[in-house]
């Protein structure tokens, strides 16, 4: 709900602190070679997430929580992008999907 606030997991404010970390590194070829180890792995740590999440918001739907629930629990989506979520389509597949059948049309 808007002027609700919600509390932060533990694990939210530890990454924070870690990019803080990155950023107080003095030495900027130090700081420049921790930052781009962790962007070269990137990738894998967003897939990682994202399937986490997928599997934890079917884990609700199984408990029989709603998309209206589910959304809310992840904060700032619809009930229908939870349950897109649910099925593993991200914003990248959909907006690759869509230029797909954009492509098709023409």
């Amino acid at each position: 709900m808007p002027g609700e606030e919600r509390e932060v997991p533990a694990e939210v404010i530890r990454l924070k602190e870690a990019l803080a970390a990155f950023a107080a590194i003095e030495d900027d070829a130090a700081c420049t070679t921790a930052v781009s180890e962790v962007l070269r792995e990137w990738p894998s740590f967003g897939k990682q997430l994202r399937q986490l999440r997928e599997d934890r918001v079917n884990a609700l739907r199984a408990e029989d929580r709603t998309w209206p629930e589910i959304a809310a629990i992840i904060g700032d989506v619809t009930p229908e992008r939870a349950q897109q979520i649910s099925k593993g389509h991200s914003g990248h597949s959909r907006a690759k999907a869509k230029k797909e059948a954009e492509q098709a049309a023409e």
